[in-house]
């Protein structure tokens, strides 16, 4: 009998546990249901859900849509990865200057891999010097410190400065070598819609990014090079005073006092006005894209409206402790019958303050589980249904160990499974 092996039979499958609270209203149904047969369900405890189901009450709640001027735009939530707004976010637009952050960003990635160093001088090639529009005005007699140049970029919108650090990086020494550097590290980074022809964002027909994708730069900027990020805060800089109608920091919300830190603005006859911009209030940080404007008062207007809204109409809240058992799962040929399933750590959601819509929570997962499990073994998800906003799904973990049952358990599930088929034999005479 030690070998007893039992194959699970009917009532395996997707089991999903319902919650569906309302605002101001008694919880609605917890209901267990598989999603591919109604036999043979295995009983789910669902006393502990009853926590998530007050919390969901207590929050729940829709935000009114927003509706913005841009060609294209994309808003994010940093720490919940929540999608407060898309509009073209996947298209491939000209993306201007805002595309320095790519070159911005591998030269952070040279200078944390001693490939640069911040007070290493850079001479100025011919090709740097031709370009126009805004620069920090070098000529082929400087050399400029890397320091300088990044500057440059982040507060001047430096032309010339990007060429000079794309042509000290790149594995052939020219700007389009670098631009192929650039496009090959976004595919990366999963920007899936970026190709590179320039440093800087000179009109080109190939040089392409969607909101997405430098939304998604951005997220890297600010979580890889916290150090160096503070320099996009940055309102004026001087470089050696060659340039006194360039001094300035072009990003219109720094100055507003709404927590506005960064990132980049840019701006082509083609392009329109546009700005990758982030703020930060208390422990909640937005991160916005927003191109094709009409001048630099709309799109100033247009960056603190949607910088109000997404602070003012959404709030984070924590689903739970590390460690709390949010529900039980039916289990397998164990120890025990259930295990109970928390979050990984204590995860945030982002919610809309306003309304009065139904928030439905569900955990999800293929059951029964099937033991041994051990602890922390990712087991189940739970998703999240917020009216106006896309569903979020989280990982669910084995709150604790369950083995493979002993001689007695075997036995009693060897029994129950006799006994499932022999009542299902009676029912089809």
């Amino acid at each position: 009998m030690a070998g007893l092996s039992i194959k699970p039979g009917a009532g395996f499958g997707r089991l999903v546990l319902t919650v569906r609270p309302k605002i101001f209203r008694q919880l609605g149904p917890i209901s267990a249901t598989r999603e591919h047969s109604k036999e043979g369900i295995m009983p789910i405890r669902s006393g502990p859900i009853l926590i998530l189901a007050f919390f969901c009450t207590w929050i729940s709640g829709a935000a009114l849509a927003f509706e913005t001027k841009a060609q294209a735009a994309y808003v994010l939530d940093h720490e919940s990865g929540t999608v407060l707004l898309a509009k073209q976010a996947d298209v491939a637009l000209p993306p201007a200057s805002m595309s320095k952050l790519m070159t911005l960003f591998l030269a952070f990635e040279a200078l944390r891999d001693g490939r640069l160093r911040w007070d290493e001088r850079l001479p100025v090639s011919t090709h740097a010097m031709s370009y126009g529009g805004s620069t920090m005005f070098l000529d082929t007699t400087d050399r400029v410190t890397v320091e300088d140049l990044i500057r440059g970029i982040i507060v001047l919108s430096g032309n010339d400065a990007c060429v000079v650090i794309a042509e000290a990086l790149s594995l052939d020494g020219t700007e389009a070598g670098f631009a192929a550097m650039m496009t090959d590290r976004a595919k990366d980074l999963g920007m899936e819609n970026s190709v590179f022809d320039n440093s800087n964002g000179w009109p080109d027909i190939n040089h392409r990014m969607s909101m997405k994708d430098l939304a998604i730069l951005a997220q890297h900027l600010i979580t890889e090079f916290p150090e160096q990020y503070t320099m996009f805060s940055e309102t004026e800089f001087g470089f050696d005073g060659r340039a006194p109608s360039n001094t300035r920091n072009r990003n219109p919300l720094l100055t507003l006092g709404i927590g506005a830190d960064g990132l980049k603005t840019g701006h082509t006859a083609e392009a329109g006005y546009g700005l990758v911009g982030s703020a930060q209030q208390g422990e909640r940080r937005v991160i916005f894209v927003l191109t094709g404007l009409q001048s630099q008062q709309e799109r100033a207007e247009e960056a603190e409206r949607i910088v109000t809204w997404a602070f003012r109409q959404f709030t984070s809240k924590t689903l739970s402790q590390p460690g709390e058992a949010l529900a039980q799962a039916a289990v397998w040929m164990g120890s025990s019958r259930n295990v109970g399933l928390s979050l990984d750590g204590a995860p945030k959601i982002l919610i809309p303050v306003t309304g009065g819509q139904e928030i439905t929570s569900k955990v999800v997962y293929d059951g029964p589980l099937q033991a041994p499990i051990a602890k922390g073994d990712q087991v189940a998800e739970l998703v999240i249904s917020v009216p106006g906003l896309p569903e979020t799904r989280l990982p669910l973990v084995a709150a604790q160990s369950v083995t493979r049952g002993g001689f007695l358990p075997r036995l009693r599930t060897a029994a129950l499974v006799l006994l499932r088929k022999v009542n299902g034999g009676l029912s089809g005479t």
